[in-house]
């Protein structure tokens, strides 16, 4: 069978620390030496206390290409860690936008004999896939060393296949989290739910109040994929959870019914969507954040469920994150609440001193340092400070991501094969969209996520 990365179980540590968050999110509301290296710091690097954490070697007159989906202000603000890294070594460094499946879209520049220096993947089963295929390069020591000392076992792991390290988990993503409009739970007198039934409770008072409770991003499978996530590892616990995303058990399994059948008492209240299901259905993910952040008290929705990478997209509207914009943590569907995690791994695919200097440099908490300050980011490298977060609550999930260690559960989806979870139109995604337009054909959903998924996986 086909392993797509190593999860774990939540921890009581892991639960008291978003405990805490729940609260606060409630409340809150170049020149270069002789030998070749770069220590100095420049007027506006990345680190105020006193330079660099990492030296670099100097590499002028080359040029790399880096690859990634990232698209808006989450590109904008990644292309700001390029232009650092461009400044303390000497290279010309360009983003090449990629698109879904990025293993197909990897392929056919390979195919066509000009692949980029280095990609970011958005999915573990797109790291294996890298390394089957032959594309990938192992790390080289320097990267090493700073994963050595920057990060916990379980991201390295993550990164790793067959015990070699190809990747370093440049970019991670708390996918538990429910933002709301302040104003809009403030008019409806509502209060952030703790478990799901107070989460249906709260879409009842909130659509009766004339706002519909949940922006919905159907437009984007990926969304829906993570919806499903968190409610069935809440409610079918880490064993299951684990099961299925190896396809140990089938998607016909009696637990997979009871998660859609969950989530169908949400999707299935047309009252409770923006749009209704049509509407969320035509959302993209950017607009299903925006659209719930503008119109006062009046939004076209009241909730909106994803990352903390939303806040990226909220710093698109008037809304100020810990005020207008608030969060707290997925509600407890069984007997805990989700912790889902997600990232995106950086990937060497040329053997160049200018990939393994960029793995060496996104290792580090430099350039994790510059990202961070945007907002709408998350780094699992424990060196980087909280302070480098640019309010409260973000400072609050990051905390909580590096007090999980190694005790978290990867998104399902990125675990599988890209076939069946990470391509639009297809698979997971697609049959999740399907569900989305139907929520009552829990059997037919069921049935078309096995079928899909033995394809895939071969079994």
């Amino acid at each position: 069978m086909r392993k797509h990365g190593t999860s774990r179980t939540t921890t009581s540590r892991t639960h008291h620390t978003w405990a805490a968050l729940a609260v606060a999110g409630a409340l809150a509301l170049s020149a270069c030496g002789g030998d070749g290296k770069e220590p100095a710091k420049g007027p506006d690097g990345p680190d105020a206390s006193g330079g660099p954490s990492v030296a670099l070697p100097r590499l002028d007159g080359e040029k790399l290409e880096v690859a990634a989906v990232w698209t808006g202000a989450e590109q904008a603000n990644f292309v700001k860690v390029l232009e650092e890294f461009e400044r303390r070594t000497g290279a010309t460094v360009t983003f090449v936008p990629a698109q879904d499946p990025i293993v197909t879209f990897l392929g056919s520049k390979i195919a066509g004999g000009a692949p980029p220096d280095v990609a970011l993947l958005p999915q573990v089963g797109a790291l294996v896939s890298a390394v089957k295929n032959k594309w990938a390069q192992p790390v080289g020591a320097d990267a090493q060393a700073q994963l050595d000392k920057n990060y916990s076992n379980g991201w390295k792991t993550l990164g790793a296949v067959d015990g070699t390290q190809y990747g370093v988990y440049y970019k991670a993503a708390n996918k538990s989290l429910i933002w709301y409009n302040a104003k809009a739970f403030e008019a409806a007198g509502v209060r952030p739910p703790a478990t799901w039934k107070e989460l249906l409770t709260a879409a009842d008072t909130l659509s009766a109040s004339g706002t519909p409770a949940v922006s919905v991003a159907g437009a984007d499978g990926w969304t829906l994929t993570d919806w499903f996530e968190n409610v069935y590892l809440s409610q079918a616990g880490p064993e299951k959870y684990d099961q299925l995303a190896k396809h140990e058990i089938k998607w016909t399994d009696d637990s997979v019914k009871q998660a859609l059948t969950s989530l169908a008492e949400l999707f299935g209240r047309k009252d409770f969507l923006a749009g209704g299901q049509s509407g969320a259905l035509a959302t993209e993910f950017p607009k299903s954040v925006t659209q719930t952040f503008t119109g006062g008290d009046r939004p076209a929705a009241a909730m909106v469920f994803e990352g903390d990478f939303v806040a990226v997209n909220i710093a698109q509207t008037q809304a100020k994150v810990g005020t207008d914009a608030l969060v707290f943590p997925f509600p407890a569907v069984g007997a805990k609440a989700p912790v889902v995690s997600g990232g995106d791994v950086a990937v060497a695919l040329k053997a160049s001193k200018g990939a393994q200097a960029l793995l060496t440099f996104l290792a580090s908490p430099d350039s994790a340092r510059i990202q961070a300050r945007e907002g709408g980011f998350l780094s699992p490298n424990k060196s980087l400070e909280p302070a480098a977060y640019p309010n409260d609550i973000q400072r609050g999930i990051a905390e909580a991501l590096i007090a999980a260690g190694d005790n978290f559960r990867f998104d399902m989806s990125d675990q599988a094969p890209a076939a069946f979870g990470g391509t639009p139109g297809a698979g997971e995604w697609k049959a999740l969209q399907d569900f989305l337009a139907n929520p009552a054909d829990v059997a037919g959903t069921q049935a078309r996520l096995e079928a899909d998924a033995a394809k895939a996986y071969g079994n």
